[in-house]
């Protein structure tokens, strides 16, 4: 083999890295690292890279080369090849572009970082504010809870107040009504009592028992006793049978009817006492269809009467249930207001 055409070809043509490399047109250079021997011979030769062998079993066909003219480079003190600066830049070119791209990742997480913090500064200014609203919420409810604590209070102290001043007003007129009670019991006519007594263990209409007897002479007699002496004893009978009806005067005109040559049914003249006043009021014997107008004065009288005679009939029924002192008191009140009518003092409304 000729040494000149040796020294042309490359040695490592298959398997070196570099050869390959240059081959597939990635690489533009070549270190000079390939030795002494060769680096004298290489000159600015080009690569035969039609006569490269065959690559080994096993291993990928080189792509097809792309002829390059190889330089030779002067070896650097530190053993390695000098390029010029525009290939500096070019091999710088990757590592800026890493830096620039880290520098923009740092930029935007930086800025997610910043509106994140901002974000969250403003959500925490909100439930700032809505807690100190709350929070004044809650104190003017306690406030209002305390004003209304404040008044029921003094709502249950007046209360219980009034309630203890009308309980000691009633215990005072209670003890008041007790002290005239027994100062009455000393005034009151033994005999009169102890008739009321004996008439209430057996209770009865009859006119002959002393109590009756004594009612009828003092106060139911004189209180019925009217000038027109007939219709009078109509009228007390009907009241001790307890069937005479007393009712206002209808507007309307009534039938005339006439009692012991007396025009009872004029409106202006009274049917018991003769007496020319106007008459409110009429009375109505039994079952009879004749009505007497009478005056306010007649109407009282009797009224007075049949008061007494219902509260004794409710004692004979057993519907009044008090003992003897109060019930004797009731009928004492009563005999003062036949007394009264009697004597003509009787309410404006009659």
């Amino acid at each position: 083999m000729d040494p000149a055409k040796e020294y042309a070809e490359c040695p490592a043509r298959g398997k070196c890295p570099v050869f390959l490399a240059m081959s597939s047109g990635t690489v533009r250079y070549a270190p000079s690292g390939l030795g002494p021997a060769l680096e004298g011979n290489l000159g600015e030769q080009l690569w035969d890279t039609d006569s490269q062998s065959h690559p080994d079993e096993g291993h990928r066909p080189p792509l097809e080369a792309v002829p390059v003219p190889w330089k030779s480079h002067r070896e650097s003190p530190g053993g390695l090849a000098e390029t010029p600066a525009g290939e500096e830049a070019q091999g710088e070119e990757g590592p800026a572009a890493t830096q620039l791209d880290v520098s923009r990742l740092r930029s935007s997480s930086m800025e997610i970082r910043e509106k994140g913090s901002e974000f969250l500064r403003e959500e925490l200014h909100k439930a700032q504010k809505e807690l100190k609203l709350k929070d004044e919420e809650c104190e003017r409810l306690s406030k209002v809870r305390e004003q209304l604590e404040q008044e029921l209070e003094e709502l249950t102290a007046s209360l219980f107040e009034e309630a203890h001043k009308m309980v000691r007003e009633a215990n005072m007129k209670q003890a008041a009504s007790e002290k005239q009670l027994k100062e009455a019991r000393g005034k009151v006519d033994a005999t009169l009592f102890a008739e009321f007594q004996a008439w209430r263990e057996s209770p009865t209409l009859d006119k002959t028992c002393p109590f009756l007897e004594r009612v009828y002479r003092e106060d139911v007699g004189p209180c019925l006793d009217f000038t027109m002496q007939e219709l009078s004893a109509l009228v007390r009978a009907a009241v001790e049978d307890n069937t005479l009806t007393i009712e206002p005067v209808a507007s309307q005109t009534l039938p005339a009817v006439k009692v012991a040559a007396v025009e009872c049914g004029r409106a202006n003249t009274c049917a018991l006492s003769g007496l020319v006043c106007a008459c409110r009021h009429r009375i109505r014997l039994g079952d009879s269809e004749s009505h007497y107008y009478i005056s306010p004065s007649s109407r009282a009288r009797i009224t007075a009467v049949c008061n007494f005679f219902t509260y004794i009939r409710y004692i004979q029924q057993g519907l009044v249930r008090q003992d003897a002192e109060p019930m004797f008191w009731e009928i004492t009140r009563l005999r003062k207001e036949m007394s009264l009518a009697k004597l003509g003092f009787f309410p404006q409304e009659a």
